[in-house]
């Protein structure tokens, strides 16, 4: 059971992030943004990482993607034609593309070679969570009410207020 959910995860986590990057219609894909991080939210539930799952839901899901859907409703954006690539643009695409490759190919090396270091005792995810909320409750929260503010902020900026007509 636990394979087929992962697969099932994993599935819509990379379907869903294909589809942001080849949607034209920018608000669809910030909402295929927000599934693909449930997939990733749903895959951390798998490894037994709930906190982070419920922080990344929050977090992301809940007020990044809010911020960009804000703002590109402010902004407006409609699809328009596409412009060619331009010469820079491939030259860092490519460099990208390259970094990616070599990066996978280190982690795949440093799979198979792993290096005899001696285990660090690294704090528990329990204890991250404990001071989280406790020690540090009222930094989240002065943060979970600057992004309510902000959003806010970006309605009341978005509003497109009808200017009256001189009458003289």
């Amino acid at each position: 059971m636990a394979d087929l959910l992962f697969y099932t995860f994993a599935f819509l986590t990379l379907a869903c992030a294909a589809l942001v990057v080849i949607n034209k219609n920018a608000v669809n894909a910030a909402m295929f943004l927000i599934v693909s991080l449930v997939g990733v939210a749903g895959l951390f539930v798998l490894l037994d990482a709930a906190l982070l799952a419920f922080v990344l839901l929050l977090v992301y899901a809940g007020a990044v993607v809010a911020l960009f859907l804000f703002i590109i409703m402010l902004l407006d954006t409609t699809p328009g034609a596409m412009k060619p690539f331009k010469a820079a643009t491939m030259i860092a695409s490519t460099v990208g593309g390259a970094l990616l490759v070599v990066g996978v190919l280190s982690l795949y090396h440093r799979a198979q070679f792993p290096a005899a270091a001696a285990p660090v005792a690294a704090p528990t995810l329990k204890a991250y969570a404990e001071q989280l909320f406790t020690t540090y409750l009222l930094p989240v929260q002065v943060v979970g009410f600057m992004l309510l503010i902000a959003m806010l902020g970006v309605i009341v900026l978005s509003k497109k207020f009808a200017v009256p007509e001189d009458v003289s």
